[in-house]
């Protein structure tokens, strides 16, 4: 029998992120999935800034970046011609170091994360199947197949991040309650010319519903999404040819080439469960939702960070397993709210009826004009798309408030001309930040502990993104703030960390020295 830490099924993007993330961290880890090789179609386009922070945070969002492309611009089309065009390129400024639009293709996505997991020397193991598995208490044991040949595993902690169809979360026998939108989507890299924004995302919102039309850097295609006629949607077997008119009217494009083509239906669907014991649901197996805003994948991956270096600080010995109990409420609660937020706005976007349509048609891109080219609605409508609002003040392990932040709030960023408050964040490790000044006994009773103590010079900054000065932040290794104090009271902390006996990564950690005045590490 083989062992391992953690054993992860399925190797989309949640799954990648979770194994790329517990290897950063020193947890042994095995990945598997039953496709021979990684995706070769994509739906998931969108790559949120708060996606891009973890990626920062273990060193690869450069390369993702990279891949990808800036957008720039959304341009609103109706029949009637260009109703408004709004700026993408720093609308979230001053609330994260990635303050623009991204796109990038899932499968293109896949391949940059599956290049640091090499290496990192952890190959994914394709073509692998889980047969069964079964929680001993200490352990999950798991038979896994390939090639008619069978392995039994032991791995401390197995994570379902197998898709809507997990066998994981079947084999728990959780409920998946949910349903199926009536519309069916088509999806299609084209080669094709037409009056397309340039490092921009088009939108054709029409009586029926929309159609998107955007580039795809490394192929010089376009990417056309939109819902399929509804002439069209009981079709056996739909193809471009019969909806290419419909297709080039909605967006735009005339079409010279079809490179890839695909139809699909969307659910929207959140487990009723998301942990039993050793085993946990991650990304699609837990929940799926519509593609309003580009949430899905984001969230998948944002589930395996939260899950990982709670994973890794157990089975590490670091923190008491106690631990593990904050994922379900954290994820789930957030999964559940999505689902009902894109379930609004998706209904809204496709519904059929004639007055919704008008109002979608005419007045809706008027308004989103206005108020999008305000500061204010600009910040707004970032702040709900990026998943940089993304808060657990409800969960079990969040505690206090200081300022307007509080325990389970995504630590705000500050910027200054020497540099910023999420470079620390790359240590993967629990911090204390301080705006102003760390006074020396809550230093030195600090200590003992190991947690490291960033003091930040005092600015406007600070104070706009709702930071109090002179309070304690406790932070977590992935950016929330875990314990806000009003005052720099060492016990209240020592309490907090006794609470979970969590201990920092001092063996692992690198000291964080940046030369200028932003920065001191007690």
């Amino acid at each position: 029998m083989s062992k391992t830490k953690v054993l992860i099924a399925g190797a989309g993007p949640t799954g990648l992120t979770l194994a790329l993330w517990l290897t950063r961290l020193g947890v042994p880890v095995r990945i598997f999935d039953k496709a021979d090789g990684p995706g070769e179609t994509s739906r998931a386009l969108a790559v949120q800034a708060r996606t891009l922070e973890f990626h920062h945070q273990i060193g690869i969002v450069d390369d993702v970046l990279a891949a990808g492309i800036r957008l720039e611009r959304l341009t609103i089309h109706t029949p009637a011609g260009i109703a408004a065009r709004l700026p993408l390129s720093d609308f979230g400024r001053g609330i994260s170091p990635f303050s623009f639009a991204f796109a990038l293709p899932q499968d293109i996505h896949e391949r940059v994360l599956i290049t640091h997991l090499q290496r990192a020397g952890v190959e994914v193991e394709r073509g692998t199947g889980l047969v069964a598995f079964q929680d001993k208490g200490d352990a999950v044991i798991a038979t896994l197949s390939k090639d008619g040949r069978t392995e039994t595993v032991s791995a401390a902690y197995l994570a379902g991040s197998d898709g809507a169809r997990s066998t994981v979360r079947h084999g728990l026998n959780i409920g998946f309650p949910g349903g199926t939108y009536e519309q069916a989507f088509y999806v299609a890299d084209v080669k094709g010319t037409g009056e397309v924004t340039h490092n921009g995302m088009d939108v054709t919102i029409s009586a029926y519903g929309f159609a998107i039309a955007m580039p795809v850097r490394q192929s010089g295609s376009l990417r056309l999404i939109g819902i399929v006629p509804k002439a069209h949607e009981a079709d056996e077997t739909i193809t471009f040819e019969a909806i290419r008119a419909d297709i080039e009217r909605d967006t735009g494009v005339k079409v010279h080439e079809v490179n890839w083509f695909s139809t699909y239906r969307v659910h929207h669907r959140v487990a009723e469960r998301f942990r039993v014991g050793r085993v946990f649901l991650v990304g699609d197996a837990g929940h799926i939702h519509s593609p309003a805003g580009g949430q899905g994948m984001n969230t998948g991956m944002g589930d395996a960070v939260n899950l990982a270096w709670k994973l890794a600080a157990v089975v590490q010995g670091r923190a008491d397993p106690r631990l593990l109990d904050s994922y379900e409420p954290e994820r789930i609660a957030f999964a559940r709210k999505l689902i009902e937020r894109t379930d609004t706005a998706f209904r809204f976007i496709t519904s059929r009826s004639r007055l919704i349509g008008l109002f979608r048609r005419y007045l809706m891109p008027k308004i989103m004009n206005v108020a999008l080219h305000t500061s204010f609605g600009s910040r707004a409508f970032f702040r709900l798309i990026s998943q940089a609002a993304i808060q657990y003040r409800a969960g079990p392990i969040s505690s206090g408030t200081a300022g307007k932040v509080s325990g389970g709030d995504r630590l705000p960023y500050v910027a200054d001309a020497n540099g910023d408050n999420f470079e620390p964040l790359r240590s993967l490790d629990w911090q204390v930040h301080v705006y102003g000044e760390a006074n020396c006994d809550f230093r030195a009773m600090l200590a003992p502990s190991g947690i490291p103590i960033h003091a930040f010079a005092w600015t406007d900054a600070a104070g706009k993104a709702g930071l109090q000065r002179d309070a304690a932040y406790l932070v977590r290794p992935d950016g929330h703030v875990a314990l806000a104090s009003p005052v720099q009271e060492a016990a209240a902390f020592q309490r907090y960390l006794a609470g979970l006996a969590i201990r920092p990564r001092l063996a692992e950690r690198a000291p964080y020295r940046v030369p200028g005045t932003m920065h001191s590490l007690a």
